[in-house]
């Protein structure tokens, strides 16, 4: 009798616990619902890119990967929902649901490549004359790396979501000041920067160090901004984080390797993002042509090493 006590007592208990876990799963669900609705309704004076991918003259077709090796072409845009500008940052993104790397690759606005259909033109260019589908031809016909998805990032949205991130600001280093062309003084010294600052600060370019010191700057704010939504006081409300953020891209990547990737960064399984730059050091020269100035580069040279980079058979090249 006392062991079929027991056993009933231990059934209930294990009913229990899956009662008890199920309610705290389902109040999860519903939390993060209503906090991804919070996000979206902050958004409403906001500016929406969702549009942007239909003034694309073709689809994306890169090859969709459920599992394994992902890489994500990033593009950053000022463009409102009835333009399509040329890119203002062009990154490829790069996440392992294996070994659980992450990896960015900047490439330089203006490198001078040969665009599938319009000749040599300044990397940027393949935005505006085709929209993501372009630019992943381009980035396959000149450096012979295949793309999967793509996530067009309006900068409109940037300085909401920092502050949103981090209300007490992202904490910079700024060596020299910064004023010309971005709307604002930045002073020099360690500081904490609110949104509107901290994207003063990514774009500025107007010093000896021109768009590699924004390149430069960009990949750091991406991995401070990314650092601190995925901390142990921003979890409870990163759902909303993610509502935020929706109005503000336009992607095809699919939502269950979303929430893959967003799951294993939050357990910390991911290493410590890798980064390099396309051109690598030593590889180019300034030169004017037609289409203004440009970097001219070492084709074989910068293919190599950012397939490298990507296989795991090089580290991360800095200057």
């Amino acid at each position: 009798m006392r062991t079929k006590n027991k056993k009933s007592r231990l059934k209930k208990g294990i009913i229990g616990f899956c009662l008890f876990t199920s309610f705290i799963v389902t109040l999860l669900i519903i939390y993060s619902i209503s906090e991804y609705q919070k996000g979206l309704a902050n958004n409403a004076d906001g500016q929406e890119i969702s549009d942007i991918g239909e003034s694309t003259q073709e689809p994306f077709q890169g090859e969709e990967v459920q599992f394994g090796e992902i890489k994500i072409l990033l593009i950053g845009s000022d463009a409102r929902k009835e333009e399509q500008g040329r890119s203002d940052a062009l990154m490829v993104g790069y996440y392992n649901q294996h070994t659980h790397e992450i990896k960015l690759a900047s490439l330089m606005r203006d490198t001078y490549v040969d665009i599938p259909g319009y000749g040599m033109q300044k990397l940027n260019a393949a935005y505006s004359f085709g929209g993501p589908e372009l630019v992943r031809k381009t980035i396959k016909h000149n450096f012979d790396l295949d793309i999967n998805y793509f996530a067009i990032v309006n900068f409109t949205g940037f300085p909401k979501l920092v502050d949103l991130v981090a209300p007490e600001g992202i904490e910079v280093d700024i060596e020299k000041e910064m004023s010309t062309g971005i709307g604002m003084t930045l002073h020099p010294g360690k500081q904490l920067l609110d949104g509107n600052e901290l994207l003063g600060y990514v774009r500025f370019r107007k010093d000896q160090y021109n768009d590699f010191g924004r390149v430069e700057r960009q990949q750091e704010a991406i991995a401070k901004v990314l650092e601190e939504a995925v901390s142990v006081h921003n979890i409870v409300q990163l759902p909303k984080i993610v509502g935020t953020a929706a109005s503000y891209v336009d992607t095809n990547i699919d939502s269950r390797i979303l929430f893959t990737m967003g799951k294993d960064i939050i357990m910390n399984k991911t290493r410590e993002m890798e980064k390099m730059r396309i051109p690598i050091p030593d590889s180019y020269t300034d030169q004017n042509v037609d289409v203004g100035a440009v970097l001219s580069i070492n084709l074989e040279e910068n293919k190599q090493a950012l397939n490298e980079f990507f296989s795991g058979e090089a580290v991360a090249i800095k200057e």
